[in-house]
Formats: C-alpha cells, structure tokens, sequence
C-alpha cells in the first residue's frame, strides 16, 4: 500500500479523489491501494527546555544549548502548563500505523522549507525508517496532481531542504528561548519575547518610528507661476527654494510685474516601460496593503484558500518569473479570462501569438514559480476573494502585455532671472497599462498637461503663488513599506560593505513574514492606526533595551536568511550554520544578562485604587503592575499632558486638581479635574456652579 500524507485534510481530500482513495475513515481516506492521510499542521516540534531538565528561569542555566533537540507532539497551555494536544496525539497514532502498513510513503505537504518541516519532524518522531517519495507541485488542479504523481522525485533530492529547515527551527529556539529568558531574568519581573528574526523586525519599526517624532520639519517657499499657451494653461515650479518668505514675497514681486516668462528648453524623450512581472508573495502583499488595506496575514490567507480551491498556483513562493513549459499555457489562460467580466474585453483583444516574454526565466526560479491563475473558472468568490484573484489574474495579463510608450516632456522656463521648470506625460501606447489603468503610483503630482511650445517662445504670466511647504521626514511604516525592507534588508544598513554582501538576503521569507508582523502585534509590541504601524509603550520598552545589542542586528539576521538558502542549495553545510548560532546564543545572552533595564521600582508611582497593586508611571501611560486588573492611564488628555503629580493625585484622591487648559474639538479650551469614574474610567470632572455662573459645572467624559 502507497500512504500519501498532505499537511492538511482539505488538501488531502483533492490527492484521495484523483488516486481513487474514496472509502472515509479515522484521519484518513482509502482505496485503489492508497491511504491519503493528513498532518495539521506542525504536528511535532522541539521540546521546550523543562524537557532538558532546565525548570524556571535562572541565569545560571543559561545559555541552554542542546546536545540533540528533542522532537514532542504539539503543545497547547491548560493554565501556566502545556501539555500534548489530543488532537495531535491521536492524529500521529493514525499516521503511525499507516506508516507500518505502507510499502512507500508519497510526501504531499506543501512543496517548501516548512511543509518539508513538518513532514519530516513526523517522520523521525515515528522513527520511521520506510522510503518515500516527494510529490513537488505548483497548484492543486486535477491536471497539476496527475502530472506530479506521475513524475514523484525521490524524498532525497529534497534533503538539503530539510537541513536548513531544521536549521532555521534549532536557531529561532536557541534565539528566541535564551534571549527572551535573559531578558526576563535582568528585568526580574514580567515574560519577556524576543526573537531571531521578530526582534530586527520591531528595531525597523521602532527606529524609524522615533526617527519620524524626532524629525524637525523646515519650512521653505516656492513660487508656482501659470501661464499659457492658446487655450492651454498650464503651471511651472520655481527651480529655487525660498528660506523666509521676505525673499519670496521679494521675488513674487518681480516675476508678476514682469509680465511674460521666456521659454529657453525644450527636452522631449520617447519612454519604454516595460510590464510589470507577475506576482510572488511579498509583492502581492505590499500591494493588497497599499491598495486595499489588507494586513500582510490577511492576503496570505486569501490567497492560501484560493489555491486550496484550485484557482491559483502555490502562493508562498519568492520568485516573479514563470518557466519555459508554464508559459506554453498561458494562451490557455488568457483564453479563460474571456469569461470573465472584468477582464474579458482585454482578454479577447490580446493577440496570445506575440505575447511579452520577459517574465520567462527558468534560471530565476526555485522551488516555485509566480502566482498566477490556474484554469479553473472561479465560482461564488468573497469580495476579499475576488480582489485577490482579480490582482492575481490582472497581473498576469499586464505581464503578457506589450510594453507602454509614453512621451515625456520637460521644459525650462525663465522669468526675472529666475529659473522655473515644468513637466508633461503623454501616452503614445498604453500597452499593459490598458488593464487597470496607470498605477497611483506612477503618477507625478507636479505633472501636468503642456501644450506644443518651442525654445523661443514668450508667453504670458498668468498668475503666480507663493507656496509654503516643510520638509518631511521618512514615513513611518506600514506593512507594505515594512515587507519591503524585510524583503531587502541591505537598504536598512548603513555600512556600504555590509550593504553589498547583503545584496540578495532579507529578514524572514515570503512564506513567513505574515506571521512575523502578526507575532508581533500577538506581543502587544506594535499596533495599527489606519495603515500604520506603530509601536507600543511595550514595544518601545523592548527596542530601548535591545537597540544597540547583536539580538536586533538587520544585518546578521539578513545573513542568516541568506545562509539558510545556501543550505537549501547544498552551497553550505548546516553544521557550520548551527555552531555560528550557538556563538551567537552565547553572546547575546551575555548581552541580556548584564542589560541595565528600568523596573518599577525605578520608576515613580503609587498604589492601585482598583485592586491594591502597584501603578508605575511611564512617560505616556501610568499603568496597574497586575496582569489580571490592567488600570491604565494615558497621560495626553485633551492636548494636555498629565504629571507625575497629577496622575498620584488621580489614583490616590480618585481625581486631580483643577487643570487648565484643555482643548476643544471644535475649538477653544475649557478647565477641568480629571477624575475616576465608577468603572475607573477618566472624565472630566467641572467647577462647582458659582453665582451668576448657572449651568456650567456638572461631569463629563
């Protein structure tokens, strides 16, 4: 008997149809001489460091640094312990028996570094010893199942694969276990989470975050003069930017009593821009966030279901470009698309003969090529759904497109001795950009329609402005600029040598970025507001102590990213890598250790009118010390920002004293006690009624 085993139920019910495993039973299904059975998930992974005997924290046990890892079933918490999950228990006894019956096992979990993972973390828990095959797949379509089982690679091709998944497991537990517990351990309160790959990631949000606060924005003016030509009005921007508005108000003058403005170049150039490549992962994500506000997690798991349902190719991939024998069937493809909607009238007048070849590249792919879509019709879709699939499908079209010409014009302009410029856009062929249209992206803002003029020409100054504008700072980030960065952690270093060596590295892969934002907000160490994201006060605590130390290093983090694929590719040995992580385990655990962290007691407060605990004062919030009652202040109130001596006030009297000074959403201020109400929340709390004043105490929140 042939036991094929998916890493999920639903993926193991389309591999039963196709081999002819119809009769259902206990976590599996058979027939034809098939058992197609089902791992959910990591279903074993390393044990936690009480299984090596080391209980509590105690700075003399680390760093803990494992002989041999210890494989155990999955682990769920039933109060403060984690115990084995039933659920897993019970699944892996299924799969072992199956195991003893098989001839030959098929490993069918998802065709990469993790899914590789999990099957082989069972293999050896179950200390199986029978041989296996891999089935390696792009997509879940009928035909792409057929094809892959008739061409089943064996399980040893793949074993550099696992060595580095290993490896990338054994490093992010030394990591993440000695440097969260030492941590811990110097603060002596609290449960600390830091990580090898989420804690650069919080440094990159957090650095830019203060550098963004911190920035001193500088006003400057510039002159916007309009003019026209015929019917066309169009404006042109001053070349100089004004320090104080003396001087351009100085220069306002001239060029408005000047009267015309002398046109003295002309630069007309013709514009090729080639078609976007299709999507990988990341890049799907950053745009699904900058176009519909979807979270980086949110677009994994649209796009993991539509490839479950047999619409698009595996969606965790990190290459833009598509093989010699995928492009054949994109005619196919596009063919399919003139059924739908949105897309069919672009479909129908696309010429499938001389489609745009740039995205074939058999050398730039790995273990997947781009998404894109299968030949499967989609039926009733979710609105997130559609938008996944119709990014998908669009962009697939766009990259078989032509290429867009465009004309670009820039003009100089000159008007009492000042130099002013202006430019235009015009499209000559819109080639792929027909599919959706110019990306927001691309659009200038200071671009604007010009009429035919020639060096020589004097026309007339209709108008002229003074903008005032201030410099800005680098934005801080959000999720789509955030996955950028990860992705191409070079560019966040400032040591040119460093930069270059890190070239093709970034933090994390596309498979498991999502998952390093989401730990994140899990941790409580950033938040969202709108797009952004930005840190919290317990964020910023954790960078303020880790910000100079090797745990929050991009650079040595991007490295590693890189190091784990040279292990994929066999180029490098994951003995090598592993005694590097372990020298590093020991260094930051060091680091941690002798770390000079602000504890409560260094810290002002007083007791808690709640529960009786301990309120500490930090410099935005004033917060209950006891996990369970969580009375928090936050300091800005109104636009006033709460002292030390009010906020004791506040927790010891239940209310200030009358503070003065607090601002009206329509405008103005009002004087006020802040005070706590009966669920110990703030209001504002107004002077008693005074004669001739009727009307004008009372409480608010």
């Amino acid at each position: 008997m042939k036991v094929c085993i998916a890493e999920k139920p639903s993926v193991a019910r389309e591999i039963a149809a196709i081999v002819g495993a119809t009769s259902k039973k206990e976590g599996y299904l058979e027939g034809n001489g098939y058992a197609v059975t089902w791992a959910f998930g990591h279903l074993v992974g390393l044990a936690m460091p009480e299984q090596y005997g080391f209980t509590g924290f105690k700075a003399e046990n680390l760093p803990i640094l494992p002989k041999e890892f210890i494989l155990m079933p999955r682990q769920v918490k039933e109060g403060k312990e984690y115990k084995p999950d039933p659920g897993a228990l019970k699944q892996l006894k299924i799969i072992k028996e199956l195991f003893s019956r098989a001839d030959r096992i098929i490993v069918a979990t998802d065709a990469g570094r993790e899914g590789e993972l999990i099957f082989r973390f069972i293999y050896s828990y179950l200390e199986c010893k029978k041989p296996f095959d891999r089935l390696w797949i792009s997509s879940l379509t009928d035909r792409a199942i057929r094809e892959g089982l008739q061409n089943l690679r064996p399980g040893s091709e793949y074993d550099n694969l696992y060595h580095s998944a290993k490896a990338r497991s054994y490093a992010d537990w030394l990591v993440g276990i000695n440097s969260s517990q030492s941590l811990a351990i110097a603060a002596g309160r609290g449960v600390w989470s830091l990580g090898r790959v989420q804690t650069p990631t919080l440094a990159i949000i957090c650095s830019r975050y203060l550098e963004n606060k911190a920035f001193n924005p500088q006003t400057y003016f510039q002159l916007k003069l309009h003019t026209a030509k015929e019917a066309t009005v169009f404006s042109a921007l001053s070349v100089d930017k004004f320090g104080d508005k003396n001087a351009a108000n100085t220069s306002f003058a001239a060029v408005t009593d000047a009267g015309t403005v002398q046109v003295t170049k002309v630069e007309r150039k013709e514009i090729t821009q080639a078609p976007p490549l299709p999507y990988d992962l990341t890049t799907l994500q950053k745009e699904a966030n900058t176009r519909h506000g979807f979270s980086a997690d949110k677009t994994l798991g649209i796009a993991q279901a539509l490839y479950e349902s047999k619409l698009i190719t595996y969606p965790r991939t990190g290459s833009r470009y598509i093989s010699t024998d995928v492009m054949d069937e994109i005619p196919e493809l596009i063919g399919s698309l003139k059924k739908y909607d949105r897309f069919s009238a672009y479909a129908e007048s696309m010429d499938t003969q001389i489609l745009n070849v740039r995205a074939v590249d058999d050398g730039k792919i790995t273990d997947h090529h781009a998404i894109i879509i299968t030949e499967n019709a989609p039926g009733n879709l979710s609105t997130d759904e559609r938008t996944i699939y119709e990014m998908v499908a669009g962009r697939m079209l766009e990259a078989s497109s032509p290429a867009c010409r465009k004309e670009t014009t820039a003009v100089r302009l000159q008007c009492a001795g000042m130099d002013f410029t202006a430019r235009g856009t015009h499209i000559l062929s819109p080639g792929w950009q027909n599919v959706f249209g110019q990306p927001d992206e691309e659009k200038e803002e200071d671009a604007t329609i010009l009429p035919e003029i020639a060096e020589g020409d004097s026309l007339p100054i209709k108008g002229c402005d003074v903008l005032e504008k201030q410099t800005k700072p680098r934005p801080i980030h959000t999720e789509s600029s955030l996955l950028g960065v990860m992705e191409t952690a070079a560019r966040e270093v400032e040591d040119e040598a460093q930069r270059e060596a890190m070239k093709e590295s970034g933090i994390g892969t596309p498979a498991t970025r999502a998952a390093i934002i989401e730990t994140l907000f899990a941790r409580e160490y950033i938040r969202r507001e709108k797009k952004l994201l930005v840190p919290t006060e317990k964020g910023l605590a954790v960078y303020e102590v880790v910000k100079d130390k090797k745990i929050a290093d991009v650079a040595m983090t991007g490295s590693w990213e890189l190091a784990l694929s040279k292990i994929a590719g066999g180029e490098t040995d994951a003995f090598t890598f592993h005694r590097s992580i372990e020298v590093y385990t020991s260094q930051i655990t060091a680091e941690l250790l002798a770390a000079k962290i602000e504890t409560a007691d260094s810290r002002a407060g007083c007791g808690c009118p709640k529960c009786g605990g301990q309120v500490v004062f930090y410099p935005k919030v004033a917060k209950c010390q006891n996990p369970d009652c969580g009375l928090m202040v936050f300091r800005s109130i109104a636009g006033k920002e709460l002292t030390d001596a009010q906020l004791s006030d506040l927790f010891g009297k239940g209310k200030t004293s009358l503070v003065k000074g607090f601002s009206k959403k329509a405008g103005g201020t009002f004087d006020a006690a802040v005070a706590f109400d009966s669920e110990y929340k703030t209001v504002f709390e107004f002077p008693k009624n005074k004669p001739g004043n009727a009307g004008k105490g009372g409480k608010r929140k």
